[in-house]
């Protein structure tokens, strides 16, 4: 795969360290609630690194102020590299712009495994049979259709708020504490659509309790058991979202054989890793294996555009370009 090859040149540097064998289980903290995509695929990925490190590792659900509780939790963790964290980097790398945690993507070792696309969803007993119709509704009803997302600064979020300003349109925010349980709430009706990924809403949309609209970006997106489903710039003339990478995060300052080991892990075993692999194929994400400056670099595009999305829309509590991210 094109993504997972800048992470191979990783093993020669790495081999200037020791092998790191933890002799005590790892725990992973998710900071949002189990059976979003974080949680998913950091699962998935939990369960071939315990065969890599023959160690187990434990998963912490741990949701609160859109991730920066479980974040900031890992973050003031022993840096003893038995406690890491999950998630999208856009997120990790936002933080500071928002208030919420002191952090930001350099602070962390990145391990990427997927990247997620969002996409608009509808409750299937909702009038809205197209992409078009729904944007026709909302600047019909300003402030009015309810949208869910994982809260501020949650993919979901990111994502309606691009689509509130390119095709100037206001919605009414509805927030949980994940992105599963906003899809349940499109589900049930408590809301009528969800921004939130492609891998929170597959089953659903198999289901036909949620029609899928549009994907979040420029191409369109092929989930398994029903189809494709069309591009936002198919109705938003130009519209273009960067990637959403998602991984496991290990802060700095951890004992350089912590993150050499696991850097060689990324580059031999995770690189071509199929377990990880399906559950891209079947979840409708990117299998996007990743480490060191590779992983920096990529991840970059979608943390500038957020940032500035929010810092243009008034809800940044920090100028992007006082924190090392200038305006795109």
């Amino acid at each position: 795969m094109r993504h997972a090859l800048p992470a191979l040149a990783l093993l020669v540097t790495a081999s200037a360290h020791a092998q790191w064998q933890p002799s005590k289980p790892i725990t992973i903290i998710v900071p949002w609630a189990a059976g979003g995509s974080t949680d998913q695929v950091t699962r998935v990925t939990a369960a071939e690194l315990e065969k890599a490190l023959n160690q187990k590792i434990v998963i912490l659900n741990q949701p609160g102020a859109s991730g920066s509780v479980g974040t900031k939790n890992a973050m003031e963790a022993p840096k003893d590299g038995y406690t890491w964290t999950a998630g999208a980097a856009k997120d990790l790398g936002t933080y500071r712009v928002l208030g919420m945690v002191d952090t930001g993507v350099k602070d962390w070792h990145l391990y990427l495994n997927v990247a997620h696309i969002a996409v608009v969803g509808v409750n299937a007993d909702t009038p809205y049979k197209t992409m078009a119709e729904l944007l026709a509704a909302m600047k019909a009803k300003p402030g009015a259709i309810p949208v869910a997302t994982a809260g501020v600064n949650s993919s979901g979020h990111a994502a309606i708020e691009a689509i509130a300003r390119a095709a100037g349109v206001s919605y009414k925010h509805v927030t949980y504490d994940g992105g599963n349980p906003a899809v349940v709430a499109t589900v049930s009706g408590e809301t009528q659509v969800t921004t939130q990924l492609a891998a929170e809403q597959t089953d659903m949309i198999r289901a036909k309790k949620i029609r899928p609209l549009a994907v979040v970006g420029d191409k369109p997106l092929e989930i398994e058991g029903f189809g494709t489903v069309p591009p936002l710039s198919q109705f938003i003339s130009g519209f273009k979202d960067p990637i959403n990478y998602f991984g496991l995060f290990v802060p700095r300052g951890v004992p350089a054989e912590v993150t050499a080991t696991l850097d060689r892990v990324w580059g031999a075993q995770m690189a071509s890793n199929e377990a990880l692999r399906k559950y891209a194929q079947g979840r409708g994400a990117l299998f996007a294996p990743m480490a060191g400056d590779a992983a920096q670099a990529a991840v970059f595009p979608a943390i500038q555009t957020y940032a500035w999305t929010q810092q243009a829309a008034g809800k940044a509590k920090v100028s992007p370009d006082t924190v090392g991210i200038p305006k795109p």
